[in-house]
């Protein structure tokens, strides 16, 4: 997943983009996909971006257990 990822960003995906379920990075914390959550932050991933499944990718992860991820991204 994460070179598909990266080859969406090089081609300028935005990496804010919001679905029903919420942001790349709100999915990428919910599913504990930690590299991936790396790399949306260094592309400018918005970490207060809300939706309405979790809230944020904060709670997403904390909600989940993900607990390395959550200290990326406090």
């Amino acid at each position: 997943h994460e070179q598909v990822v990266k080859i969406l960003l090089d081609a300028g995906a935005n990496v804010n983009a919001q679905s029903l379920n919420g942001t790349a990075l709100e999915a990428a914390s919910e599913g504990g996909h930690e590299q991936i959550v790396k790399i949306l932050l260094d592309a400018g991933a918005n970490v207060n971006a809300q939706s309405e499944l979790y809230g944020n990718a904060l709670e997403a992860a904390s909600f989940k257990g993900h607990e390395s991820i959550v200290q990326l991204l406090v």
